[in-house]
């Protein structure tokens, strides 16, 4: 089928598209908690006569479709089910029913464009393979990907290749991008408690070794790892996110720990390691300079989501044939992070970005934030787009 008539149908079934990704928005659910999520997925895709496997990697799904001709090669197609720990400030009638989470990253309209690619692959199964329909938890704590691999994604679902799809808001609707080689970011946590005595910080402040001087120098060294420690053309970022420690109704107190978390993001090993070894040794030297102590941790979370050379044409041939030349661009590097990373690292694949509009004025609300909202007008494209892959990668003739 021309794949111009493949969005046709699709678009023909939106409404069932909204109607689940707006459902699913509605009830978000973190990490590994995708319970309502998964058998809602799991009911449709059986509805629509796939294989259906549920709880791998605790509460990820897997939906095989075998094509009608003979073919031995099979491909992985993956969305995110998990929401994040933000409190929603929009209003319109979908918003989110659970207080302190909402679908803030588009992983309610990935679900639902994975599903109605499913939903159409099913009716036209004149492909020559299997298609793996991954349905994956907690992708927000880089950790579920790597569960689903751990519980033998790809063993108990072989693939040569996979592929994720994720939105971006500034991007046009009807409009794609990607990139060979890295995309995204290494991503990891890294903490230091400082401790000390702690004090009467009207009394008898001299007293007391002040562990709040050792965190305010701490916190500006921070920013000297990356000019200071790394080549200047080296792409990483350091950021602090949460600093906690005293009493708020005791502000004469010294407290005798302070707490700081942060990330960090790089493309390679070597800067992971420098960023690593720096954070530890600016905490420990300046802890001790004022009479502390620091404790350092450095919590590793994902690689770097690096596309396969050969697999990024394919994508981009898949995502040409629905928009045309001129729609489907090159992105720089991101420091984002994305555990779609486990993946690739076990399978050639492409990651692709979709686009999620922008307001008239050209604002828009990014990813994370309490006002985004995944855009409806993008769902059909994206099912499309994921039918047109399977038809580069499989064949898929139903002439």
């Amino acid at each position: 089928m021309p794949r111009d008539a493949i969005l046709t149908e699709i678009q023909g079934y939106a409404d069932e598209l909204i109607a689940i990704r707006r459902d699913i928005h509605m009830h978000p659910e973190t990490r590994f908690e995708e319970v309502r999520t998964a058998a809602l997925v799991a009911e449709k895709l059986r509805e629509w006569g796939l294989e259906v496997t549920e709880k791998v990697g605790v509460t990820g799904v897997v939906g095989t479709l075998k094509g009608s001709r003979p073919g031995q090669r099979a491909i992985g197609l993956r969305a995110d089910m998990d929401a994040l720990f933000i409190e929603e400030a929009n209003t319109f009638a979908h918003r989110s029913r659970v207080p302190g989470k909402m679908h803030a990253c588009g992983h309610d309209g990935h679900t639902a464009m994975l599903l109605g690619a499913a939903k159409y692959l099913a009716a036209h199964r004149g492909f020559a393979g299997t298609v793996q329909f991954i349905f994956q938890p907690a992708e927000e704590a880089a950790t579920g990907a790597k569960a689903m691999i751990e519980d033998g994604l790809f063993d108990r679902f072989p693939v040569d290749a996979v592929y994720g799809l994720h939105n971006s808001p500034g991007i046009p609707v009807g409009e794609f991008a990607t990139r060979p080689g890295p995309i995204l970011a290494g991503a990891d946590f890294w903490g230091v408690t400082f401790r000390g005595t702690g004090g009467h910080g009207g009394a008898a402040p001299h007293l007391a070794t002040d562990v709040t001087v050792a965190l305010g120098h701490f916190l500006l060294a921070v920013h000297t790892i990356l000019p200071r420690n790394l080549h200047p053309t080296e792409p990483a970022a350091v950021s602090v996110g949460h600093v906690s420690g005293g009493a708020f109704n005791s502000p004469n107190v010294m407290p005798s720990e302070v707490v700081v978390r942060g990330t960090a993001r790089f493309f390679r090993p070597d800067a992971q390691a420098t960023i690593r070894r720096r954070l530890a040794e600016l905490a420990e030297t300046l802890a001790s300079a004022h009479g502390c102590t620091a404790e350092a941790i450095y919590e590793p979370l994902c690689p770097p989501t690096v596309n396969a050379a050969e697999k990024v044409p394919v994508a981009v041939a898949a995502a040409t044939a629905l928009v045309g030349q001129g729609k489907v661009g090159d992105i720089p590097m991101s420091t984002g992070g994305e555990d779609f990373a486990f993946m690739l690292a076990e399978k050639p694949g492409a990651f692709m970005r979709i686009g999620n509009g922008s307001n008239p004025d050209g604002s828009f609300h990014n990813v994370h934030t309490p006002l985004y909202d995944f855009n409806d007008e993008a769902l059909a494209l994206g099912s499309a787009y994921w039918a047109s892959l399977v038809q580069q990668e499989l064949a898929l003739d139903d002439a």
